[in-house]
């Protein structure tokens, strides 16, 4: 061995101590999850991980990813074993205010992403070994250590699934299997060779060992950096409470730290503190082979009248972004065809990536993209991105750089029915901290936006239609990220219609019906739902003095609250508003029938307008 297994007992001691320690003096955090697997780090960090903690931006760095991501009290006891932290900040563990938080979080240098939620970090992993060894090409090895409970999470056999299928003997998963859960025994506990026999039908290559036997961990590391085209599973038998006798496989020491008592005995057993610090070996920087230079995109132009789905018009942005940008990928869950990034996938075959119907590693699969650099468009039918809600949760606490499309939004969608309408993703995408959401009407408009969303940092939404909407904006039009358009206006407003997407064309009709029965309305085109442009809304509200939303969508946490709160926000006096949503359940139906149906056509929107305006004042021509 590399190094001499009594300098590795040493080192695994003393990340025993140290985990044991930090979660003391805090109170709380997981000692015993992190117990089990210290031999486990510890023969990592001292013979196989590649990683300079001087330069965590090194390209050449291994990445290790915790995806029992609550064993942080072992990960932070190897940064203080590393020398990368002080043993002052290693007892700030989960005090406020500390980078060294219950969870890892890229808060800190030398962790790509936020795990925790148990069951992400291999699918993430599996993106960053997917960008090593098809982008990069770099000879960097993605080590992930997963808990023996989160297999039971599905997302977990997408990615042994997605990882096999890719090749991608450049990552070695390895699983703390030490018997016991949150609250007793595992599915499947000690047995080993159920595991493996999981495992191998993935098509792993799959190896058993004693995880507390230090050379055979060590020889089982050897043997998964050999790489022959399949990733590496490392199933390590161990006990949960390892080195401390009165916790040792017992049930009820999950989450739990120790009082003072039972820390001064748990040291006592384990010995003195050996206070080494081991530097892993580093390999030389080395640059990816993909190129960083971009150039703006040459995006396509439709002329104003043509109909076009701005799915399409997606499509065809989409590859005009990956001609100008070389760290552009583009994702889809097997409905390219549908979404249209199949058009970037004929031009550049390299940079697409085919995750089947497995929207969880889809999303996993750009989170892991992006720590290399990469600037993933992952996409699918809206309303299924709901199953990677999770995902995309983590993504925005990881601080990931993510562009997510989902088209055959609302129902619009027409005759395929309410299990493909996405009615919620407006709300969904909303609640996620630091997002951008965005909604357009038409083929140029949507062509900026993609533009827009590949330079834009945190997680960007973006809505298209399955149908195909009338071109209303030139060429080249200029639609920031936070803005609108009013694409009605006069002096003598009565009533502000907010619109995007599908019903910026139900909104104009009305406006023209209106118009006619001698109602002037102002019609906006709210293609930025988050951020909103605030200051024109309050312009139409202060001027207009009563407010119609229409959007397809839920009423709930739409385009209709996102206008609320941006009124409240204010501080001015809230005019009358009428919210026109889905509200009821749809069916199969055109997309006319069903825009008629659930309130939001344009017949719905005039009869709101002259509701709104008979209850004002001299409203009408000649009142």
């Amino acid at each position: 061995m590399a190094q001499q297994t009594e300098q590795l007992r040493d080192l695994a001691r003393q990340l025993r101590i140290d985990a044991i320690r930090c979660s003391s003096a805090a109170g709380s955090g997981h000692p015993t999850s992190s117990l089990s697997a210290a031999d486990l780090i510890a023969v990592l960090m001292g013979n196989h991980l590649r990683y300079d903690f001087n330069d965590p931006e090194n390209p050449a760095n291994d990445h290790l990813i915790f995806s029992k991501g609550h064993a942080s009290p072992l990960i932070y006891a190897m940064f203080r074993a590393a020398g990368a932290i002080s043993d002052e900040e290693l007892m700030s563990f989960r005090r406020f205010g500390s980078r060294l938080q219950g969870h890892p979080t890229p808060l800190i240098p030398w962790i790509d992403v936020a795990t925790g939620s148990l069951g992400q970090g291999l699918p993430i992993a599996a993106g960053v070994a997917l960008a090593g060894k098809r982008l990069d090409k770099l000879p960097y090895r993605v080590w992930c250590l997963l808990g023996d409970s989160e297999t039971a999470e599905g997302s977990v056999w997408e990615a042994l699934a997605f990882a096999a299928h890719e090749g991608l003997d450049n990552l070695v998963a390895i699983v703390d299997v030490n018997r016991l859960g949150q609250r007793g025994p595992t599915m499947l506990g000690w047995d080993m060779e159920a595991y493996a026999a999981r495992g191998r039908a993935f098509g792993w290559q799959t190896r058993i060992v004693d995880g507390h036997n230090l050379e055979e961990i060590d020889a089982a590391y050897q043997w998964a950096v050999t790489g022959d085209g399949a990733p590496r599973l490392i199933l390590a038998k161990t006990v949960k409470g390892k080195g401390v006798s009165f916790i040792e496989d017992q049930p009820g020491w999950h989450g739990k730290p120790m009082n003072a008592a039972e820390e001064q005995r748990a040291l006592a057993e384990l010995g003195a503190r050996p206070d080494l610090t081991v530097k892993p070996a580093i390999r030389p920087r080395a640059m990816p082979a993909t190129a960083a230079t971009a150039t703006a995109p040459d995006l396509p132009r439709y002329p104003v009248g043509e109909g076009v789905a701005t799915r399409s018009a997606y499509g065809d942005a989409l590859k005009a972004v990956g001609a100008a940008w070389p760290q552009a990928v583009a994702l889809d869950a097997e409905v390219s065809n549908s979404t249209y990034s199949e058009k970037f996938k004929a031009a550049f075959p390299e940079r697409f990536v085919e995750t089947y119907i497995a929207e969880q590693q889809m999303v996993a699969a750009a989170v892991g993209l992006q720590v290399r650099g990469y600037i993933p468009f992952a996409s699918t039918f809206a309303a299924f991105l709901a199953r990677a809600y999770d995902f995309v949760r983590m993504a925005a606490i990881s601080g990931a750089n993510i562009r997510l499309v989902g088209s055959h939004a609302g129902v619009s969608i027409g005759e395929d029915g309410p299990s493909q309408m996405a009615l919620e993703d407006l709300a969904m995408f909303r609640a996620v901290h630091g997002s951008t959401v965005l909604h357009p009407c038409d083929a140029n408009q949507t062509a900026a936006l993609v533009a827009a969303m590949a330079v834009m940092p945190g997680i960007v939404y973006l809505r298209t239609i399955r149908g195909k909407t009338a071109v209303i904006y030139d060429a080249g039009e200029p639609f920031p990220i936070g803005g609108s358009r009013v694409l009605r206006r006069s002096a003598q407003d009565h009533v502000t219609i907010v619109a995007c997407g599908s019903t910026v064309e139900e909104a104009l009709a009305a406006e023209e019906s209106l118009r006619g029965e001698g109602i002037a309305a102002r019609v906006i085109d709210c293609y930025s739902v988050k951020p909103i442009d605030v200051d024109t809304l309050a312009e139409a509200a202060r001027e207009t003095g009563a407010i119609i939303t229409v959007e397809d969508h839920w009423p709930e946490g739409g385009l209709g609250d996102a206008v609320l709160e941006g009124l409240a926000a204010t501080g001015a006096p809230l005019p009358p508003v009428r919210k026109l949503a889905v509200r009821g359940m749809p069916g199969s139906g055109t997309p006319e029938e069903l825009r008629d149906a659930a309130g939001i056509s344009a017949q719905h929107i005039v009869a709101a307008a002259r509701a709104l305006a008979s209850a004002k004042p001299s409203t009408v021509a000649g009142g």
